[in-house]
């Protein structure tokens, strides 16, 4: 098979480490790749986000399968435009990514199909979302209906912080049309969980659960980023509790989407808070996570690419997916001053070092290659990842290759995975 992957970061970069391994890809590109992608594919330079170009280019290669990685090119329809060419896609239409193009609809879906979900309320009137606000009080949440590169979320502490989210978003633009509609919602209490699943329009397939760090800081400290770091599996999944996201949540999403004309077929990421009264979705996603990629495909063992085509041709079903008992780390390093302003043009050294450990794989996300250079281009740069027996043995090798790169200019939070080192238990083989 001739297989494109559509996208540039860290994610990208796990997906083309995965398929490149299989028997079945006979050649791989990426569009537009960066300089860890090189390494696994040929980066043609086309952005994510060109979609006459990736049609015109999957055309001309005859590509027979192009795997999208970010969210915004779902949204604005690429598979669509790729099916409609003849040229075979995993991901969902845009009808079905509205899950994650907009906050809204998915909350809406939601309560009128009895998913478990925190109250909310949406609002496109400033004066009406402040009022909101005024009397819920704080702790609350404020979210960007649409995309926001992760970044769309305020988790506000009291009652001037969130009106002050609100004036951000809908009147200073900060998230541009992304910003125009509110969701407002109760803060919910408990451990997030990254529960992703493989889905063909009727059927799914569950992946390992994972958790990620979104806060930039030490102790889950400072503003949300897209991923500071992840780790799988996840100690408070369970498989009693795997068992009662699937048949409460990942089920009856994928029923509603269906009943809804909208099909889901890709990768249905479920973004949620494991609280006292069970399982409750905080955001879905509708593409493979960053960095939870990273520790996934370390983890799985099963050939990546039949699974991908077997979503997109409808026949999940059929399918079953062997995972390592080993865990996963992935830590990224990002440079100085992000989610804010960053220096971007720094040199890196020191990643053949890092990379040259045992059961550790540098995934590039905000990279590219001058005079033989490795330079940063973004905010978040590298997922470093690594495997273990146990999640604080990943743990120590992870960062004993981040040990090992020579970038002043970057940063990294050093207790990525401390929920399950403190926790102390094994990780298991199931999902």
């Amino acid at each position: 098979m001739k297989v494109l992957v559509v996208g540039s970061g860290g994610r990208e970069h796990a997906l083309c480490w995965a398929i490149a391994a299989s028997p079945l890809c006979a050649a791989l590109y990426c569009a537009p790749g960066n300089a860890g992608i090189a390494r696994e594919a040929r980066c043609v330079a086309i952005g994510a986000q060109d979609l006459d170009g990736l049609v015109r280019f999957a055309k001309d290669e005859a590509i027979d399968l192009v795997v999208v990685g970010p969210e915004a090119p779902l949204v604005a329809g690429l598979v669509d435009r790729l099916e409609e060419a003849g040229v075979k896609a995993f991901g969902p239409t845009a009808k079905a990514a509205i899950l994650e193009g907009s906050k809204g609809f998915m909350k809406d879906l939601c309560r009128a199909h009895g998913i478990p979900s925190a109250a909310y309320g949406r609002f496109r009137e400033i004066g009406q979302a402040k009022a909101f606000i005024r009397e819920r009080g704080a702790p609350i949440v404020v979210k960007a209906d649409g995309l926001a590169a992760g970044k769309g979320v305020t988790v506000a502490g009291t009652v001037e912080e969130a009106l002050t989210a609100v004036e951000d978003a809908m009147i200073g633009g900060r998230f541009g049309a992304a910003g125009e509609e509110v969701v407002i919602e109760e803060c919910l209490k408990g451990e997030e969980v990254s529960f992703l699943a493989l889905v063909d329009g009727g059927h799914f397939l569950s992946l390992a659960a994972c958790q990620d760090h979104k806060a930039v800081g030490d102790g889950d400290t400072g503003p949300n980023t897209g991923g500071m770091g992840a780790y799988s599996p996840a100690p408070v999944v369970t498989p009693e509790l795997a068992r009662e996201i699937e048949e409460r949540i990942i089920a009856p999403t994928v029923g509603a989407m269906a009943a809804q004309g909208r099909p889901f077929k890709g990768v249905l990421y479920a973004g949620l808070m494991i609280t006292a009264d069970g399982p409750k979705v905080l955001e879905f996603n509708v593409r493979f996570g960053d960095p939870e990629s990273q520790p996934l495909v370390m983890r799985l063992r099963s050939d990546l690419l039949p699974a991908l085509v077997a979503a997109r041709d409808g026949v999940l079903d059929n399918l079953d997916l062997r995972w390592h008992e080993a865990a996963a780390v992935c830590v990224v390093m990002a440079s100085k001053g992000y989610p804010g302003e960053y220096r971007k043009g720094t040199e890196i050294r020191g990643l053949d070092g890092a990379a040259a450990l045992d059961d550790v794989v540098v995934f590039h996300a905000g990279t590219t290659v001058e005079d033989g250079r490795i330079i940063a281009t973004g905010g978040r740069v590298l997922g470093v990842t690594a495997r273990g027996a146990s999640v604080k043995e990943a743990r120590e090798r992870a960062y004993q290759a981040v040990d090992l790169i020579d970038w002043p200019e970057g940063f990294c939070r050093r207790d990525i995975a401390w929920r399950a080192v403190e926790s102390g238990r094994s990780p298991t083989a199931s999902p």
